[in-house]
């Protein structure tokens, strides 16, 4: 029967009855009797306009994703934490103000800057017999604690174990770094710095393996204004008060 697919695909997309229509063509009356049953057999061009809208839909997808490991959802969608468990199971994506970011596989150097942090922050805390936990992506972080943002940094550091859920953490970690990439550069550097700025996390460092370079925002101390290190330079953590430091050049640990 034609309106189970319709309604499946139509759940599938996250569209309105509206939205459809505007792609399809397909006045909003034809597409409601669909649903509601009434219109048993819809005619062929109703159905052909219909699954025209749904593959155009796929296909632009597709291409999005070959191009950039990011793209973001219709700006006109405002999406909460029900549709970001909706996502199947491989896609990675971020929620953002309601707004989804897709994120692609990381590359080789991604993975050598997030292990040089791994490795450096670990041995400091096991050492000092630290009370903040580390974690890298993929992670859960329910940022703001609402419903519509939900993100996975690569690299982070909580010092309050109340925030430390079954599932994810909720409320800002004490420390975030993001390693850039072509392709998250955008959103790293502007919109979730202004997102991390405003939710509290204290430090931020943009990692850049192409730069060799780390932009460090010390929020409590500098506000949005960075401090910037070379990979071979020894760089201060501010939420030890620099007595840890870190590395990222070759043999860098």
């Amino acid at each position: 029967m034609y309106r189970d697919y319709l309604v499946e695909q139509k759940e599938k997309m996250k569209w309105t009855t509206e939205q459809l229509s505007a792609r399809s063509g397909v006045p909003v009356g034809t597409i409601n009797k669909i649903l509601s049953g009434e219109t048993v057999s819809p005619r062929y061009d109703t159905i052909s306009a219909l699954n025209q809208a749904f593959e155009e839909s796929r296909t632009i997808t597709s291409i999005l994703r070959e191009m950039s490991g990011y793209y973001v959802s219709d700006p006109e969608d405002h999406h909460t934490l029900e549709d970001y468990y909706r996502l199947p199971g491989d896609v990675r994506a971020e929620l953002i103000d309601g707004r989804f970011y897709y994120m692609a596989s990381p590359t080789p150097a991604h993975q050598e800057a997030l292990t040089g942090l791994l490795i450096q922050f670990s041995v400091y805390i096991r050492s000092h017999k630290g009370d903040c936990q580390l974690y890298p992506a993929p992670l859960d972080v329910q940022l703001d604690s609402d419903i519509h943002t939900m993100i996975q940094p690569d690299f982070l550091v909580v010092c309050d174990k109340n925030k430390i859920k079954k599932d994810r953490i909720c409320g800002a970690p004490d420390f975030i770094a993001e390693i850039l990439s072509p392709s998250s550069r955008k959103l790293d550097s502007n919109i979730k710095l202004l997102k991390y700025l405003q939710a509290g996390v204290k430090e931020y460092w943009l990692v850049d393996p192409e730069a060799q370079r780390v932009i460090c925002y010390f929020f409590a101390e500098t506000g949005l204004m960075p401090c910037i290190y070379p990979f071979d330079q020894e760089i201060p953590v501010q939420l030890y008060l620099g007595e840890l430091t870190i590395r990222l050049g070759p043999a860098a640990y």
